[in-house]
């Protein structure tokens, strides 16, 4: 078995940010020494009783997983099982696939005290975080905040594309715009284009095939991707002229995925919280928008399309960011790679992931990336129980040449 793997790190790194905010917003009348915060104080004992159940190393426990005689139980990594997570299950397949106290009644109206949906001290812990590590230059540009960076991609095409005339019945005074990006890409660029089904825009495969195309009346919109998912490559656009728009997606252009060698100053860039510090399920990302109209395009469609970013995920991210910065990431920024992209080099083995499987580990079609299904992506971002497992499994495969 002769295989390739590009991005496997030479050390795998493993964060858990843990921080803790008591939010003291309770009416209160100064001086009053009997209405104390019971209410704070019996969440923080919850908090740091979940904290503190034992699961041998190989899984954590929380308040909203599923309890056991009423008791919140260890939530195992994978492969691992028992009460506290100290057995090694056998012949098991490997997917390579900061507590907070907040009151009830936080925010519960849609908007800050300036009448926006935006944190505006979060935006300020960005931008210093920006500032910081040195992989964006922030200054001069709008900033929105999004569900993940999936929300901002949408947003980001409906602002780059042009709105059909009123009552148009697809006549050939209009064009949508082309949508493209290179092989291999996130998945998601499509799924979410096509299943918008707009008049406005359609998907239009590889950017390679466009790149010398002649017709300049044509308007395109490419998806950069830099560090690229899945291969880890460092992308520049495929397509140049004035009908082309450019969306960067910089999800993983941080310190401990790639070298960062100087900020990036482009016309539209997007982040996300997700591949920052591992809180995918937070669904919070952003975007540094440089032109005014385009940003009023983009922040019209959030508003409608969400009104703004939930209240309770920017305490959350704040919180994480402000973390982060505290001993200014050390410890976080160890270099490593979100993905593994692995080639299975014999002619005879086409299908690399049924063969990847057969060895007991999971990963995702190269089809996915619409590449070959000679390539597998290996997700790395996970446990470092997974990431050992993964590794004996790529040893054990490889040993059977």
């Amino acid at each position: 078995m002769k295989i390739h793997i590009r991005g496997l790190p030479m050390m795998w790194a493993s964060l858990l940010i843990l921080s803790m905010i008591v939010l003291n917003t309770v009416p209160m009348t100064c001086g009053d020494e009997h209405n104390e915060l019971k209410w704070s104080r019996a969440a923080a004992e919850e908090a740091e009783a979940v904290a503190s159940i034992k699961c041998s190393g190989h899984g954590r426990a929380s308040l909203d997983g599923l309890p056991i005689e009423g008791k919140p139980a260890c939530q195992c990594n994978s492969c691992y099982s028992g009460d506290d997570c100290s057995v090694l299950l056998p012949n098991c397949a490997v997917d390579s696939g900061s507590a907070m106290v907040v009151s009830g009644w936080h925010r519960m109206g849609y908007s800050y005290e300036d009448g926006s949906y935006i944190s505006r001290e979060l935006e300020k812990v960005i931008r210093r975080l920006h500032e910081v590590v040195g992989n964006a230059n922030t200054k001069g540009k709008y900033i929105l905040f999004g569900a993940g960076s999936t929300q901002l991609l949408n947003a980001a095409i409906v602002g780059l594309s042009l709105k059909p005339p009123q009552n148009y019945t697809g006549n050939h005074s209009f064009s949508p715009a082309n949508v493209v990006a290179s092989i291999p890409f996130y998945q998601v660029y499509k799924q979410q284009t096509d299943i918008y089904n707009s008049l406005s825009f359609k998907w239009k495969g590889d950017a390679s095939l466009w790149k010398n195309n002649s017709d300049s009346t044509e308007n395109f919109i490419e998806f950069v991707t830099s560090p690229n998912n899945p291969d880890g490559r460092i992308m520049e656009p495929v397509l140049k002229g004035s009908s082309v728009k450019t969306i960067y997606d910089y999800a993983y252009y941080w310190p401990h995925y790639t070298g960062i060698s100087t900020p990036v100053d482009t016309e539209l860039m997007i982040f996300t919280i997700s591949k920052l510090t591992g809180h995918a399920g937070s669904r919070f990302g952003w975007a540094f928008v440089k032109d005014r109209a385009l940003y009023e395009r983009m922040e019209n469609y959030l508003d409608v399309n969400s009104i703004g970013s939930s209240h309770d995920t920017q305490l959350r991210a704040l919180v994480l960011l402000k973390s982060v910065l505290k001993d200014k990431a050390r410890g976080l920024f160890e270099f490593g790679h979100a993905y593994g992209w692995l080639k299975c080099e014999r002619k005879e083995d086409g299908d690399c992931p049924a063969v990847l499987r057969a060895a007991g580990v999971m990963g995702r079609n190269g089809s996915v990336f619409h590449a070959s299904n000679k390539y597998v992506r290996l997700s790395l971002i996970r446990s470092q129980d997974d990431f050992d497992l993964l590794l004996r499994k790529i040893d054990a495969l490889v040993s059977q040449e």
